[in-house]
């Protein structure tokens, strides 16, 4: 995997993923920048958000479960002293469907947090990271 980051100007930056896509990075404005898009940190609880919305949703399709929606809010907190590394981070999904089994949505989140989400696997590792779920009956 490669990815290459492009200083623009300020405090902004081009990341650019060698699948094509391209994101702004800004900072806030008392670090020069101009608020034009998601700082870097913020970044990282969002790539870690998307694993595993991604693993949750695609492991209650293949077990045949009628997810309709689903959406992962994190919380995080981070260190007070540099370097700022997240501490804590909190998922709370959201997913909806129409006769969803709860043992199968607490078992797709279960098998994202302790196998197949790299993101958040890795932050597992300096951050103290915890899942709960709703289900929204459709």
């Amino acid at each position: 995997m490669k990815a290459r980051i492009k200083w623009v100007q300020d405090a902004t930056f081009l990341g650019e993923s060698a699948s094509g896509h391209a994101v702004v990075m800004d900072g806030p404005p008392e670090h020069g920048g101009r608020n034009l898009g998601v700082r870097p940190m913020e970044m990282l609880l969002l790539g870690m958000g998307g694993c595993t919305a991604f693993d949750v949703v695609h492991i209650l399709r293949k077990g045949r479960q009628p997810v309709t929606d689903c959406v992962a809010e994190l919380t995080a907190e981070r260190a007070e002293t540099d370097p700022k590394v997240f501490t804590r981070i909190h998922v709370h999904f959201i997913i909806k469907g129409r006769g969803l089994g709860e043992a199968q949505v607490r078992r797709a989140v279960e098998l994202s947090a302790e196998k197949y989400c790299s993101a958040s696997i890795m932050l597992g590792k300096v951050a103290q990271i915890s899942h709960d779920f709703e289900i929204v009956e459709e």
